[in-house]
């Protein structure tokens, strides 16, 4: 590979890395908790600098004219003061900021920095009607200037300025500060929750609302927005329910009405003479029937499963069943394992599986079950394996369509009418488990049913 390709590639992983950091979150509530805490952190942080940027500048506003009036003070009355008294009274004239020197000082540049200028200007407008002033600053670590006059008698008199940058911050400031943080944050959060609580509320009651339409209602209380939204979400279920159940009967009702006169077309064929038609309408007649029964049971499983979960032993469910096939004299083969308690639905797992079981006896000729177990035993997933012709890719999730068949050895042909896979799909689903078809390697299929989050019993 080129040096240009590798530059490429470190490029793009860092684009990856990049896009992977400044990934926004996905849910409402860390969306929302992120703009609030990041815009009120930020707008308290303004407000704190703001705060000492106007403290400090009035605190060296006072301090200037501080200066201004004691500098002059200071001045004078030294300047009125015998030479030989001049020098006792140097130490009560001194303050943090400034002291006074007798003597011509140290010579430099003048001050360029923004507040010891600000100190000279203070200084000079103090005395300078009444003296004539030179600063320069000194060089060191910290800000250090120094003003040079001469009284009246002669006498050099230096004025050694330490510019104070600001007043100290408190001990204590800087912990109010985190705490007005935490709290700000604790009020972000309670506030994005009970904002976005109802939200969740729905979005669970919409995850539940599954094939047995029988998700609890939402409470229609709260903010008027709230309860609206739990009002219309309430009505849609139980229209939905209503609408399913009226399917249910329509289906019930047809199946009702057409076994009558399928019953009479099978009695009058018995008694027909043409021995060749007669069988012939005799199998028609016996895919109608299963045609029919087979679409009151998908309507049935979209409506809802009443069988209620217990507790099953998975291993001795499936070997179980494996003994039926084999007394019938199908080959089915099962290695039982050690005993697996979970709380599922017995009956339509034994339908799910007889139904793979079935369809991989019918085109391939043999069956092998298997049971295997996830992390933690928190998964399970029972397979059904065979070594017929497979399914293409393209319509392995096609297959689960109502009345879908492909074209190849698996059609109707064979006596199958197109509702078993969905079917299974629609118990699947009732029970929360996932149901899939995969080709195996060397030929065959697979049918895999991955039950999650199943209560170990």
């Amino acid at each position: 590979m080129s040096t240009a390709s590798h530059d490429a590639q470190r490029g793009e992983t860092a684009a990856g890395a990049r896009r992977h950091l400044l990934r926004w979150p996905r849910t409402l509530f860390a969306r929302l908790a992120l703009i609030l805490c990041v815009g009120l952190a930020l707008a308290q942080t303004l407000s704190f600098w703001l705060t000492l940027t106007e403290r400090d500048e009035t605190t060296a506003n006072m301090m200037m004219d501080y200066v201004e009036r004691e500098v002059a003070s200071s001045v004078a009355l030294l300047d009125n003061l015998p030479p030989a008294e001049r020098a006792a009274w140097l130490p009560r004239l001194a303050r943090r900021s400034y002291t006074f020197v007798l003597g011509p000082g140290v010579p430099g540049v003048a001050p360029d920095a923004q507040l010891s200028r600000r100190y000279e200007a203070a200084i000079e407008k103090g005395i300078g009607k009444h003296y004539a002033l030179t600063a320069n600053a000194i060089p060191g670590e910290r800000e250090h200037l120094q003003v040079h006059l001469r009284l009246t008698d002669g006498a050099p008199l230096t004025i050694d300025v330490r510019p104070q940058p600001s007043l100290p911050l408190s001990r204590w400031l800087p912990l109010v500060l985190i705490l007005q943080l935490v709290v700000l944050a604790v009020c972000c959060w309670l506030a994005v929750r009970i904002a976005t609580r109802p939200l969740d509320a729905l979005a669970r009651a919409a995850d539940a609302l599954g094939p047995d339409l029988k998700a609890g209602h939402l409470e229609e209380d709260g903010p008027s927005e709230v309860a609206r939204a739990a009002r219309a979400f309430n009505a849609m279920q139980a229209r939905i329910a209503g609408y399913m159940a009226e399917r249910m009967q329509i289906l019930a009702a047809i199946s009702h009405d057409l076994q009558t006169p399928i019953t009479r077309m099978r009695l009058r064929v018995d008694v027909m003479d043409d021995d060749a038609q007669g069988t012939k309408l005799r199998q028609d007649l016996q895919e109608m029937e299963q045609l029919v029964k087979e679409g009151v049971a998908y309507a049935r499983t979209l409506h809802g499963a009443a069988e209620v979960p217990m507790r099953v032993d998975l291993d001795a469910l499936l070997d179980s069943l494996v003994c039926d096939y084999t007394d019938a004299g199908s080959d089915v083969r099962y290695e039982t394992r050690a005993p697996l308690a979970m709380v599922t639905r017995a009956q339509a797992l034994k339908r799910i599986v007889g139904n793979f079981v079935d369809n991989a006896l019918k085109f391939a000729g043999a069956a092998e079950i298997a049971l295997t177990r996830g992390p933690g035993d928190a998964q399970v997933t029972i397979s059904v394996l065979d070594r017929g012709p497979g399914i293409p890719e393209a319509s392995l999730e096609a297959v689960f369509e109502p009345f879908y068949r492909l074209e190849t050895s698996r059609n109707r042909g064979t006596g199958g009418t197109g509702l078993g896979l969905a079917i299974a799909r629609q118990l699947a689903l009732a029970m929360g488990a996932h149901l899939s078809l995969h080709n195996r390697p060397g030929g065959g299929l697979e049918a895999r049913l991955v039950l999650n989050g199943l209560r170990k019993a």
